[in-house]
């Protein structure tokens, strides 16, 4: 059987006519997948009882045909050899092992495809994306930042991922090849390294779904100096999910910290804690259930690494107990006073008075006018003020760790020009029943889905279209409107939810239910289930339906804070605690009336600001893929990975990537420079040079037949549109294999004319050089001494300059083949900086420095004038250290023509 790469896809073509071109995609009419014909049914059987080659199709668009079903087969061949990644056009599918592959990480892998000349002919691997986002930045592609867009819905990996590609960045953009502390670039990659164990024992939660679950988004700045080396970081947070640590949900865990602390407390620590051995507390359920991250030292140690001192450290977890403490605490009825709750050991550990705080847990203060009226709170309020508590001290806590995370890793504004940003947020989630966070999630998922469907599917296809491509459009999934009923103006799920948290009045979820059929029954993307006797809504999502339970939701949006509570923490003895209280003035906390701020507006806000970002990067996707709901090792379920795929946009982006143009490079015309070696500056130019450029690949490929390039073949894989030139990967392939020979062979004529030019260059300078210097010793050295040095001859000019650091005006440089000499030197150390081929020359420089009024004189040798020498250090600046001689210039400036008697000859310590 042929391989995939040979075979003909049907209904997708591309020829070349005169400038003008046809393009047409493989598209069907009602969807791009359903509705096979007889052909297509045909090629399917074939290409799915060739079981033995399945697992050799690296990338998606090497299938044929494309659908849902072979792709599955696909992904499933792989899976069952242990290959978890595959290409899908523009984007990497990563399946969830389950299981550790330590080899596929390790550091040997990273240097290999970082030192690769062309990583995309290496298996794919997320450390292709990395690099190639990498590669980006040092080539400075516009945009020049980048973002790695890591998507998925729970459990299929996005957290693994986003810290492999952390740690690529922090592998193979060391600085530590920087002349500098050494011990403080270490630092530097490893506190960006620490920050993961800390947001992540903080941050994430074992689920029904995932033992790793990421209850909150972030966004990681990878910061790269000009060099492209790693100097810092930061992060930005997306709605930590704080209701967790008051309310579990069943069958689930809260974060990781607190299993962390009770697993792997010291006895000191416990009793610290008051924390012994046997006692059961109600917010930590599934305490019994061991998972990996149940890690407390790897969490102690970053935050050494980190700067958290010891006594910061007692302080956080201190804090933390108080909270599990305070979760012990039950209420009796409001009138029974007989049986007060048992505060006091959660009062201890937040170093708080036991009377003020149970006084505010059971009392709430109203205002009259000028006057505050006490109100006894009823248990079910009681119980409701405890866990709000506990919520804003732990939400409190976990923005602290985050600025301080930032404040360490952080490098300033002037030491880094560009950035990768890492993007790891939760996954789409379902459950049984679904609440505000859900809905929150859920929507930030649509908002990256939008995001990926406007860059790639909408803009590739509609650019195709505006370059004069006959392009027939691959229908996809477009989810503006579920975007439009979520955040939409001027009625949507949320303008509407604002609307009842900001009435001065407890919220109903019947009224509610009745103000959303009301207002939002023309979007089709809401149904209700009329015969459901719990108040819900269920919004139809690109990944699927969910059920969203209104009780409650109002409350949630409002998010509201007893200002008592915030004033008694404020008066805590915890430094701490009274610090993240007292420092902290958040509007929720500050504003009052129709004007706060609520829950998903402030969600919303600081969504809109990520995709700003993401609009503003070159971004790269990696979809994460869940092979099976149990996180079961190399367990592949089609169903489960099916409703994936479908929901993403893969088989819609694998047709796209097929049958259309991927590649995207502003280098094609240098390159096409290089292969033709033709310039022009005629208006049909470009054409032109493309009918070159292909003639040139298709006389060099026509001696090999076995790469089958034919001029049909070699026409659908170029296509020169109005503007620009669309390439396959094959056509690319091609010249860039062109490309090499031509660049070895120009190195070679080079390398062997060097001397020659040498030569020529040195002689012509030097008859100059010496010429002036003739002219100058001729004048009197007093008179030297205040006149400055004659204008230098064109040739000389023309050959270059370099600045240095003490003298304004750029110094001319003059080549000289065997050693290094200052035709006139004043009498200090100066320094300049030059970098690659520059640098090589003024390493086989002499250089002629300017005299002038009250600055640097120059001196003939009646005058002692020294000579100098170059220390070229390999990346930093190339300093000039002057040294007296008693050489007369005949001796410094040797005759082309004689030989050379008593020369200074210049010894570099350092080689470039």
């Amino acid at each position: 059987m042929s391989s995939a790469e040979d075979r003909v896809r049907p209904n997708v073509g591309a020829r070349l006519r005169n400038g003008g071109g046809t393009v047409e995609g493989l598209v069907h009419k009602d969807c791009p997948y359903l509705s096979l014909n007889n052909s297509l049914e045909g090629e399917l059987h074939a290409f799915l009882t060739d079981d033995d080659q399945l697992h050799t199709y690296d990338d998606l668009t090497k299938v044929n045909p494309v659908t849902p079903t072979t792709v599955l087969k696909c992904l499933q061949a792989r899976y069952s050899v242990k290959v978890f990644y595959t290409h899908a056009g523009c984007t990497l599918v990563a399946l969830n092992p389950f299981q550790p592959i330590p080899d596929l990480y390790s550091l040997e892998v990273m240097k290999e495809y970082h030192c690769a000349p062309q990583p995309q002919e290496f298996k794919p691997h997320i450390f292709i994306v990395a690099e190639e986002a990498y590669r980006n930045v040092q080539g400075q592609l516009e945009p020049v930042n980048q973002s790695l867009v890591v998507s998925g819905e729970s459990g299929a990996g996005k957290t693994w991922t986003s810290r492999c590609l952390m740690k690529y960045y922090a592998t193979v953009a060391a600085s530590s090849s920087v002349e500098k502390s050494q011990d403080t670039v270490e630092r530097i990659e490893k506190r960006v390294l620490d920050s993961n164990p800390i947001m992540e024992a903080f941050g994430n939660a074992c689920t029904l779904r995932n033992n790793n679950s990421s209850r909150f988004g972030k966004y990681i700045q990878l910061q790269l100096d000009r060099c492209q080396l790693l100097v810092g970081a930061s992060v930005q947070t997306y709605l930590l999910e704080k209701t967790r640590v008051a309310c579990q949900p069943a069958n689930e865990r809260n974060f990781h910290i607190f299993y962390q602390m009770m697993k792997g407390a010291t006895d000191e620590q416990r009793k610290e804690w008051k924390m012994p051995h046997g006692q059961r507390f109600v917010w930590l359920p599934k305490a019994e259930k061991h998972v990996e991250e149940d890690c407390f030292q790897e969490t102690i140690e970053a935050m050494v690494h980190l700067g958290i001192n010891k006594e910061r450290q007692r302080q956080i977890f201190r804090i933390l107990a108080g909270l599990l403490q305070l979760g012990n605490v039950s209420f009796s009825s409001s009138t029974d006073d007989s049986q007060p709750c048992d505060i006091k050991e959660a009062a201890e550990l937040l170093r708080v008075s036991a009377e003020e705080l149970q006084m505010c847990l059971r009392v709430r203060t109203l205002k009259a006018g000028k006057q505050s009226v006490l109100k006894p709170c009823c248990q079910a309020e009681c119980s409701m003020r405890r866990d709000c508590l506990a919520k804003v001290i732990y939400a409190h806590l976990f923005e602290w760790l985050v600025t301080f995370i930032n404040n360490s890793i952080c490098s300033d504004q002037s030491t880094w020009s560009n950035f990768i940003g890492v993007l790891d947020v939760y996954g789409f989630e379902c459950f049984q029943i679904n609440n505000l966070e859900q809905l929150c999630i859920n929507y930030a998922n649509e908002k990256l889905q939008q995001h990926f469907v406007a860059h790639y599917l909408r803009a590739q296809q509609e650019e195709y279209v505006s370059e004069g491509l006959q392009w027939s459009f691959v229908k996809y999934q477009d989810n503006q409107s579920c975007l439009d009923l979520i955040e939409g103006s001027p009625v949507s799920v949320f303008s509407l939810l604002n609307e009842a948290s900001r009435l001065n009045r407890a919220s109903d979820a019947k009224t509610f239910r009745v103000r959303l059929e009301k207002e939002l029954c023309d979007n089709v993307n809401i149904s209700w289930d009329k015969f459901n006797k719990v108040p819900h809504f269920t919004v139809a999502h690109y990944a699927g339906k969910v059920d969203y339970q209104i009780q409650g939701i109002v409350e949630k949006n409002k998010d509201p804070v007893p200002p008592e509570l915030i004033s008694l923490l404020q008066q805590s003895d915890d430094s701490l605690l009274h610090q993240i209280f007292t420092d902290k003035e958040t509007d929720s906390l500050t504003t009052k009336g129709l004007s706060k701020v609520t829950v998903v507006s402030k969600f919303k806000n600081s969504l809109e600001s990520l995709m700003k970002i993401l609009h503003a990067t070159t971004p790269h996707y990696t979809r994460c893929i869940k092979p099976n709901p149990d996180c079961k090792p190399l367990t592949f379920e089609k169903e489960e990975v099916i409703m994936q795929l479908e929901a993403c946009g893969i088989v819609e982006t694998i047709h796209i990537s097929a049958a259309g143009f991927p590649i995207r490079s502003i280098f094609f015309y240098l390159q096409l420079i290089i292969l033709t070696r033709c310039f022009a500056d005629s208006s049909d130019f470009l054409q032109q040079e493309v009918e070159k450029l292909l003639e040139v690949v298709s006389q060099h490929q026509a001696a090999d037949a076995s790469c089958g390039f034919d001029s049909e073949k070699r026409n659908s894989w170029v296509h020169c549109g109005r503007t620009k030139v669309f390439l396959t990967q094959s056509m690319v392939g091609h010249l860039c294999s062109h490309a090499v020979q031509r660049w070895n062979r120009a190195a070679a004529v080079i390398q062997n004319s060097w001397k020659k030019w040498r030569s020529i260059t040195v002689c012509l300078l030097w008859q100059d050089l010496l010429k002036a210097l003739a002219e100058v010793e001729l004048d009197d050295a007093k008179d030297l001494v205040e006149e400055d040095v004659p204008v230098l001859n064109p040739v000389i000019r023309e050959r270059g300059s370099v600045q240095l650091s003490t003298i304004q005006e750029p110094v001319t440089v003059r080549g000289w083949p065997m050693g290094l000499a200052l035709a006139s030197a004043p009498s200090i150390t100066v320094s300049l900086t030059a970098t690659g081929f520059q640098k090589m020359m003024s390493v086989m420089a002499s250089l002629n420095l300017p005299s002038r009024r009250r600055g640097y004189k120059v001196e003939t040798n009646q005058y002692t004038q020294g000579l100098a020498s170059i220390r070229a250090q390999p990346k930093g600046s190339i300093k000039l250290h002057y040294q007296r001689s008693p050489l007369l210039y005949a001796d410094r400036q040797p005759d082309m023509k004689s030989d050379v008697t008593g020369f200074n000859e210049i010894l570099l310590e350092k080689t470039l």
